[in-house]
């Protein structure tokens, strides 16, 4: 994958599961957003090949609910009276909306207008969103993003609820690795212009991550968490837990 002329990721070799949840990680600007956007044909590849349901990128779209980092569409969409987004007219349509609101547990507030909502609020209804149609993959990139650890866990323990009520597979997108242990299948880091798929015990480890990043990187694991710290002492924010 190319972006202005610059590469962005090569020689990337992975296969997802049917159901699997998998919690992709690395630095800002690795390539996350842009690989997630390659699933849904938004960026074209420059060269091999990317398959989604048995289908070209793109051509799937209709099985995939996605979750985008940046999320002020809803802002200014047209509503109904205080209800959030567009007007659902029929029985059928309005039947989903109540079913999708109740999967993301915002029942308490999905009648209130999306602007005078809390972050947290606001990503439970965007979850929602993401959920009509009944997908088989749900694309979330950086769902807690803004959110304090309170509202991580609710946030994590939902979309666990989720897949375990729709058998969807799940891509989800972070920085940090730690309030996904022990809820995640596997773990895609995208580092380096390439990405690595496998247990967090395979990926987060020092030899795995050298080889990634081209450099020396210690991962140290203390109390369950995973730290990652660069040689030269930093520790990066793709798995540092505050």
């Amino acid at each position: 994958m190319r972006l202005g002329g610059h590469e962005i990721l090569r020689a990337v070799s992975a296969e997802i599961s049917s159901g699997e949840f998998i919690g992709v990680f690395g630095p800002n600007g690795a390539g996350k957003s842009t690989l997630m956007r390659c699933l849904l044909g938004l960026v074209p590849l420059n060269g091999g090949k990317l398959s989604v349901f048995g289908e070209s990128a793109g051509r799937a779209n209709r099985m995939i609910g996605y979750m985008p980092q940046t999320r002020t569409h809803l802002e200014n969409t047209a509503q109904e009276g205080n209800r959030w987004g567009m007007p659902w007219s029929t029985r059928v349509s309005r039947e989903e909306v109540g079913r999708v609101i109740q999967l993301a547990g915002a029942e308490e507030y999905a009648d209130r207008p999306f602007s005078v909502l809390s972050g947290g609020e606001k990503q439970r209804i965007l979850l929602a969103q993401a959920l009509i149609g009944e997908p088989r993959l749900l694309i979330l990139d950086e769902p807690l993003a803004s959110l304090d650890p309170r509202n991580q866990k609710r946030m994590i323990e939902c979309i666990a609820e989720i897949k375990a009520a729709t058998g969807a597979t799940i891509l989800f997108v972070a920085h940090d690795v730690n309030p996904l242990i022990g809820v995640m299948d596997r773990v895609m880091y995208v580092a380096g212009g390439g990405a690595v798929v496998g247990s967090a015990d395979e990926i987060i480890s020092s030899e795995a991550l050298s080889n990634l990043y081209g450099t020396k990187i210690h991962v140290v694991r203390a109390e369950g968490k995973f730290f990652i710290v660069i040689a030269n002492g930093n520790v990066t924010e793709s798995a540092r837990h505050d």
